[in-house]
């Protein structure tokens, strides 16, 4: 296998994400269509995104809970966008115990009808207020087309819910947790985000509005992978979520629901992963070091092993998630390979006349660029002194970690055209892949949906000052009527 290569990134992307997460035992196909089985080393991914994500969450004022799976049928129906949005995704219950079930039961699609009901009887005043909960679980969306981490049927996920007082305290929950995610993705994904506004035909259904994190992936397509809603009174009306108000006056609360799934696994590896395989941000690689020792003979064997292991010790100690790899039926190539393919950000390797001489080698995974730049079709190598690893090896992962934001950043600023006015030119844009398309919108539903019908593009997002062009457009691109906003079109996932 070391021997086979993968499917070039730029001759069949597909086939290449495929491989990679085949190669990294990341996760596979279920016997159930379109689900997955995520496999340890995937879900090692998942559960540091889990503990980074759960920190910031209760750093914010958030708790945890849970609610159940199954949810009434009626519950759904209750509120007319939502059951529009949700219903061609729907798995739906009706039998149980052997019996017909006097209601059918619905599998969480999401759940802002359950919670918003059990909400309604905890609440009675404004003292009440806010409700601030996250959830971590499982949801079901009978989707056709399914691909590994990006679209399953079943995927894992947190959905944050909370219950305000007051309009402004929901908008500032809204884009309070937007940024929340965007931190998240820039200091842990190494994955730079657009942040900015849904348009009303890409909201949430139900949702006064929508707050989106939109990364640009390797093929150009863009991949949502996060958002935050601000659900405004219409869950609260449908199910009596009401509360005294200081005025004494009964009013509605205000809703936010926001989240984050497995998906996001996916946009890390169409982010950052290259032609030999997995490449894992140093923050989320559940191994960031693995030592490799090299030896011919068994009296080589007991040197480097004693040398390796003492290293590993260090290491461990230091809180590096370290791996010995003491396997005796690889040779030193095959283990490189497989650690590569894994997307280990560290490789280090130790024979005897590193141990001889008190040294290590250290192999980035990715090259570095303020290191000595390796010979032509050969990995950069480090040598380190045994003395420095304590300080070197945690600065080596700092660094990687940003470079991968570096190299994330340029790939998308070099793929962002801004000042586009005409719409034969984003037309041709579009069709090349050429990445952010930046240009001018009217706000009308007309010339959003043109474009989306002739060219499978939509607009990913309105985004947020810091992100717009310094001169603002004068005129849609569509139908070249004034610009309500500056907006990014892309093809996505």
């Amino acid at each position: 296998m070391a021997d086979e290569k993968l499917p070039k990134r730029s001759e069949d992307f597909s086939a290449w994400y495929n491989e990679v997460i085949a190669r990294a035992q990341l996760a596979e196909h279920s016997p159930v269509r379109g689900c997955m089985v995520i496999r340890p080393n995937g879900y090692g991914i998942w559960e540091l995104m889990q503990q980074a994500l759960d920190k910031m969450f209760k750093d914010t004022g958030h708790e945890n809970a849970y609610f159940p799976l199954l949810i009434p049928l009626s519950f759904i129906t209750k509120e007319a966008a939502h059951v529009e949005g949700f219903a061609p995704e729907l798995a739906i219950v009706t039998k149980g115990g052997g019996k017909d079930l006097e209601e059918p039961l619905v599998i969480r699609p999401t759940s802002e009808t359950i919670i918003y009901s059990m909400y309604a009887k905890w609440v009675q005043s404004y003292r009440d207020l806010p409700i601030l909960l996250n959830q971590w679980a499982n949801v079901v969306r009978w989707e056709m087309r399914t691909r590994l981490f990006l679209r399953t049927m079943e995927f894992l996920w947190q959905e944050g819910h909370t219950a305000h007082e007051t309009e402004q305290e929901a908008e500032e929950e809204a884009i309070r947790m937007l940024g929340v995610y965007r931190a998240f993705m820039y200091e842990y994904c190494a994955v730079p985000v657009l942040i900015g506004l849904k348009t009303d035909s890409e909201k949430f259904a139900g949702a006064l509005r929508t707050y989106t994190t939109e990364a640009l992936m390797q093929d150009n397509k863009a991949l949502q992978n996060g958002t935050s809603h601000n659900l405004g009174q219409n869950f609260a009306k449908v199910f009596d979520l009401q509360f005294q108000s200081r005025a004494g006056t009964l009013e509605y609360a205000w809703n936010t629901s926001w989240g984050v799934s497995t998906r996001m696994i996916g946009g890390l590896i169409m982010t950052h992963s290259d032609d030999d395989g997995l490449v894992t941000p140093p923050k989320l690689a559940p191994v960031q070091l693995a030592i490799v020792p090299i030896y011919k003979t068994d009296a080589e064997k007991i040197t480097v092993m004693e040398a390796a292991e003492e290293v590993f010790r260090e290491m461990k100690a230091a809180g590096i998630r370290v791996k010995l790899d003491d396997r005796d039926s690889m040779s030193p190539g095959a283990k490189f390979f497989d650690w590569e393919s894994k997307g280990v950000p560290l490789r280090m390797e130790i024979g005897p006349k590193d141990v001889t001489n008190n040294t290590v080698v250290i192999v980035p995974r990715v090259e570095l660029s303020k290191e000595e730049p390796p010979k032509p079709g050969r990995k950069q190598k480090l040598f380190v002194g045994r003395m420095e690893l304590l300080s070197r090896v945690p600065q080596l992962l700092e660094r990687l970690q940003s470079q991968l934001l570096e190299n994330a950043i340029a790939r998308r600023e070099a793929n962002s055209i801004r000042g586009v006015t005409s719409y034969d030119e984003m037309a041709k844009l579009i069709e090349r892949d050429a990445g952010f398309i930046y240009a001018g919108w009217c706000g009308s539903a007309e010339c959003e949906a043109k474009v989306k019908e002739e060219t499978k593009a939509t607009i990913r997002v309105i985004p947020v000052e810091e992100f717009r062009s310094e001169k603002p457009p004068a005129g849609c691109v569509v139908c070249g009527g004034a610009a309500r906003h500056e907006v990014v079109w892309s093809k996505s996932y």
